[in-house]
C-alpha cells in the first residue's frame, strides 16, 4: 500500500488549504483513513479519520473548521481546513488501516509522507 498526500503550502491565518490523499495498491474499501500532524519538536497529532461507511472523527481543535471527506472511485481522501491558525502549522501525513476510524496512529499500519503546511500571522 502506497499513500500520497499533497495539498501543503504556506497561507496567511484566515485562509484555507484542501489536503489529498491518494492511495495505490489498496481501495479504501473496509479501510478507515485519518490523518496527522507533527509539528517540529512535537508528538504526532491526531487530526480527523474518515472510515468505509463515512463516519468521521476529528480532534476538538479542528471541530467545525477542518472537514474530512472521500471519493471512492478516485480513492482519494481530502482535508478541508479552513480559518487556519498558526497553531496549525505542522507536516500533516495520512495513513490508513482496516476497519473503523480512531484517533491512535499506532493503530494505523500504512503512513504517506507528510505535506508541509505553514500558517502565518
Amino acid at each position: 500500500v502506497q499513500l500520497q498526500a499533497s495539498g501543503g503550502g504556506l497561507v496567511q491565518s484566515g485562509d484555507s488549504l484542501r489536503l489529498s490523499c491518494v492511495a495505490s495498491g489498496r481501495t479504501f474499501t473496509g479501510s478507515a483513513v485519518g490523518w496527522f500532524r507533527q509539528g517540529t519538536e512535537k508528538a504526532r497529532e491526531f487530526v480527523a479519520a474518515i472510515d468505509w461507511s463515512s463516519g468521521t472523527l476529528y480532534t476538538d481543535s479542528v471541530k467545525g473548521r477542518f472537514t474530512i471527506s472521500r471519493d471512492t472511485v478516485k480513492n482519494e481522501v481530502y482535508l478541508q481546513m479552513n480559518s487556519l491558525k498558526p497553531e496549525d502549522t505542522s507536516v500533516y501525513y495520512c495513513a490508513i488501516r482496516h476497519g473503523t476510524a480512531v484517533s491512535e496512529h499506532y493503530r494505523y499500519p500504512y503512513w504517506g509522507q507528510g505535506t508541509q503546511v505553514t500558517v502565518s500571522s
